[in-house]
């Protein structure tokens, strides 16, 4: 019994793991904290990369908004959900087209798409606050255009099927459509930072290829369990472009709703990795 004791000890250890996983791959002999992004930087604004960033959002929140909404309107116009869709094709639409455009973009302005992800990227100094801004209103116009150019193609269809607006919906309070809002931001901004996380880069190649599907993929489960409460917005540009393209009282009602709930979802997110998960400020400089 004693011998196959010491058979089983020296088995255990005679092949060591080739990769240590957990705290214990967290070395820094592959990895470097960058350093934060700084509040202005007035150079940015002389750089074609600057620009072409930003032009990048607005193209990509521009194709986000026209897709989506289309499919929206195409399910409520349907007799029944069997006939279309239904509730599960709008969060597919969602979160597909967030994964390509993330895949598309992601190399040229790091394919944010969404208010609350920049802001959530400015909190935890990645981004500085010239680009933050800039980014956000080139969001909100691309989503503003997005949204244009399916009224303008179907003017009437898009007043009568509600254009895509968010609302809390009947039988839900105000605060629980803050909740789901707030909540649904946290699932998506802290996919972002987990699989966009330079670290992880450092050790796993593969991680920046697969990082736009599981940010698709959070869209995607968010709206499976949001889009009955409040349409799902968790994006405050996607919000915006459609109730003013909408322009119907109810549409502004809430339209709060889908600002402050989503840059509170972000900023916990962005608080929880950089303080739990990576603990940057308990980090000894060196």
């Amino acid at each position: 019994m004693e011998g196959k004791e010491e058979d089983v000890r020296v088995g255990a250890n005679k092949f060591p793991e080739r990769q240590p996983i957990g705290t214990s791959a967290q070395s820094d002999k592959d990895y470097k904290e960058p350093p934060p992004a700084p509040l202005f930087e007035p150079g940015e604004l002389s750089s074609w990369s600057f620009w072409r960033a930003g032009i990048a959002e607005f193209i990509a929140t521009f194709l986000f908004l026209y897709i989506t909404v289309l499919t929206v309107m195409g399910v409520k116009r349907a007799p029944n959900m069997c006939a279309s869709v239904g509730i599960q094709g709008i969060a597919w639409a969602f979160g597909g087209m967030i994964f390509a455009l993330v895949y598309c973009t992601a190399g040229i302005s790091g394919g944010h798409i969404n208010p609350a992800v920049t802001f959530g990227l400015f909190l935890a100094r990645k981004l500085s606050l010239t680009r933050a801004v800039f980014y956000m209103i080139m969001q909100c116009l691309g989503a503003i255009c997005g949204a244009g150019v399916v009224k303008g193609f179907q003017p009437t269809p898009y007043q009568t099927l509600g254009g895509g607006a968010n609302t809390v919906a009947p039988g839900y309070s105000k605060g629980s459509g803050l909740g789901a809002e707030i909540i649904g931001t946290f699932v998506l901004v802290y996919t972002v930072f987990s699989a966009t996380d330079a670290k992880r880069s450092a050790r796993d190649s593969h991680v920046p290829i697969l990082a736009p599907l599981p940010i698709g993929f959070a869209v995607f489960l968010v709206h499976l369990a949001t889009i009955p409460i409040t349409g799902t917005g968790i994006n405050p540009a996607r919000s915006l472009g459609a109730a003013i393209i909408y322009n119907r009282e109810h549409s502004w009602d809430d339209q709060w709703i889908f600002w402050v709930g989503p840059f509170i979802g972000a900023a916990l997110a962005a608080l929880y990795h950089q303080i739990v998960i990576r603990a940057i400020p308990f980090k000894s400089k060196n």
